[in-house]
């Protein structure tokens, strides 16, 4: 299915935010393609804004996804379904659903093999080239299309998107009952990481950051212990030693939420003999780390890209209150012109926004 900007079957006006330069979104028409028959058209309810968004809106990439043309942005989303294809058994108008943001081809050897995430062809809403969510309405696949129960809001269901995140790298390092976890990295990514951990049976969990603020969040969402760290690397040793007494032992996995220099060298240097290391921040696109250390006590490095199959369980721990996303919900926006702009500028400057939604 394309989401080039064609003609709409309907003909009705659907509106969207475009990214056409340089910190500069226009919220201009989108003409959605015709519905397919195994397509569901979704009323877009709620959106949060990703860091890969802030990264588009301020420099027109992420990584090596260019922006090369003006794109709809957005991917974290939820909304109502307002009409169905001619196949699609699976859901009914007025379901409320969230939406898994990339399509996969179905047919290379990593679709194939069921690690759909690493699919080369992926179409992911917001990415270039494919247009995001940030819209009125939008077609997607019925099959990528998750229900949600009653006592789960629209603003959660956006979020499974960033918790499909720390849910798949808990999957990755196979985190239990006895897994003692660091965290490094108290943003979005960082927390939503922890209470995964948390809904995965992790007894102790300690996070890092360099901002007090962000570690204070971390606290009360549930962190056993913080560390306030530097941006030096030679402070790496005495950090791992605070970290190894906040956690009352050495740390079985390390969550690398960032990834940089020191940020990798600290969860290196703190996982035990024997433990992981995932690496799920991408900050930098190549890092100098003491990887031969870390090898020589068989600590794994394993690393994630996105997720798979996480939405049905995103939304049983949020139904089943084992998951509470909402305190990370910290600013609401409209969909206007001056909101999108408020909100955009609001997520880059940091601070005390840990996610910024939109209500549409």
């Amino acid at each position: 299915m394309s989401r080039e900007n064609k003609t709409e079957e309907d003909g009705k006006e659907n509106m969207a935010a475009w990214l056409v330069g340089i910190k500069t979104l226009r919220i201009q028409p989108y003409t959605l393609p015709p519905l397919g028959p195994h397509d569901a058209k979704i009323r877009i309810k709620a959106v949060g804004i990703c860091g890969s968004d802030v990264h588009h809106f301020k420099h027109m990439r992420c990584a090596n996804f260019v922006v090369k043309k003006p794109m709809v942005i957005g991917h974290e989303c939820a909304g109502v379904v307002e009409e169905v294809g001619s196949q699609v058994k699976s859901l009914t108008v007025g379901d409320r659903v969230a939406l898994e943001p990339g399509i996969s081809c179905g047919r290379c050897n990593s679709c194939r093999v069921g690690r759909y995430n690493l699919c080369s062809e992926m179409k992911f809403f917001g990415s270039p080239p494919t247009n995001g969510s940030l819209a009125t309405m939008v077609l997607h696949p019925a099959n990528l299309c998750f229900k949600l129960p009653d006592n789960v809001s629209l603003e959660e269901g956006a979020m499974c998107e960033p918790l499909s995140v720390g849910v798949h790298a808990c999957r990755r390092a196979n985190i239990g009952p006895e897994t003692k976890v660091l965290i490094v990295g108290a943003g979005p990514i960082g927390l939503v990481s922890m209470l995964a951990a948390r809904a995965f049976g992790a007894p102790k969990i300690v996070m890092v950051d360099i901002d007090d603020c962000r570690l204070s969040f971390a606290k009360k969402l549930g962190a056993d212990g913080t560390i306030l760290a530097s941006t030096k690397i030679e402070d790496v040793q005495d950090e791992v030693i605070q970290i190894e007494n906040a956690i009352g032992a050495r740390v079985d996995v390390s969550f690398d939420c960032v990834g940089v220099d020191k940020t990798m060298t600290t969860a290196l240097s703190a996982t035990r003999a024997g433990g992981k290391v995932c690496l799920v921040g991408l900050a930098q696109s190549q890092m100098s780390i003491p990887l031969t250390p870390a090898a020589a006590r068989e600590v794994d490095v394993i690393g994630i890209f996105r997720y798979r199959n996480t939405w049905p369980l995103c939304i049983d721990f949020l139904r089943t209150g084992k998951i509470d996303v909402k305190p990370l919900i910290t600013h609401r926006f409209s969909f206007s012109q001056q909101d999108v702009e408020k909100a955009f500028e609001t997520t880059a400057r940091g601070g005390n926004a840990i996610k910024v939604m939109f209500n549409l």
